[in-house]
């Protein structure tokens, strides 16, 4: 039976402001520069603005891939497999959006399919797709179990994240060392314990280094 899709999944973006130009986009850089209190003139500044400009293509590339398309080709012939599907120790790299500093850690997925599998690096890309972001890390888990379910309507989906935040070890109250984990099981991960269990299972071989 497939489970319910939930009613949060994926609400459209919102249309914002139109994009700043790149040279705009440089000149904001030139901005933060002075006001930390260095000269953006001076040799060993003087392309940062461009090398931040590109780097933030990248930290926040996301927002140009669709997650929903990503899992869109499907696969039918499984010669019935229908047991637990997992990915686990998937790279997350992703950004606080309340301080803009690295989120650094790792993403353990699984499904039970309902007669449909995905190749298993869409499960990669997808997670890649949300980090790629301004993020908090609730909201990343919820956003990539509610899409493998309404995408592929299996059977079960579990999300479990581990990671460390920037916010949190290297400025206010400096606690290194510290990971948070986050969950999302919905249908049978949610509803069967030895489900959950078994899933618990699987991943925890690849616990405890979320920085790694």
């Amino acid at each position: 039976m497939n489970i319910q899709t939930p009613p949060d999944r994926l609400a459209p973006r919102a249309a914002g402001p139109a994009r700043p130009s790149r040279a705009e986009a440089e000149a904001a850089v030139r901005t933060l520069i002075r006001w930390a209190g260095d000269d953006p003139d001076r040799e060993g500044l003087v392309d940062t603005p461009a090398r931040v400009a590109r780097a933030y293509e990248e930290f926040f590339a996301g927002y140009a891939l669709d997650p929903v398309e990503l899992l869109a080709r499907s696969f039918e012939e499984t010669d019935g497999y229908d047991e637990m599907i997992v990915l686990r120790d998937i790279r997350v790299e992703s950004h606080c959006e309340h301080h803009m500093v690295p989120i650094i850690g790792r993403a353990h997925v699984a499904y039970l399919p309902e007669g449909r599998v995905v190749g298993i690096s869409k499960l990669a890309r997808l997670v890649e797709a949300y980090a790629r972001r301004l993020q908090i890390q609730e909201k990343l888990t919820a956003q990539i179990a509610n899409t493998i379910a309404e995408v592929l309507k299996p059977k079960g989906v579990a999300v479990v994240i581990e990671a460390a935040h920037q916010c949190m070890t290297t400025r206010g109250v400096h606690k290194p060392g510290v990971t948070m984990v986050t969950s999302r099981m919905l249908g049978a991960f949610r509803d069967d314990p030895a489900t959950r269990r078994e899933f618990l299972a699987i991943i925890g071989g690849g616990r405890g280094a979320a920085g790694g």
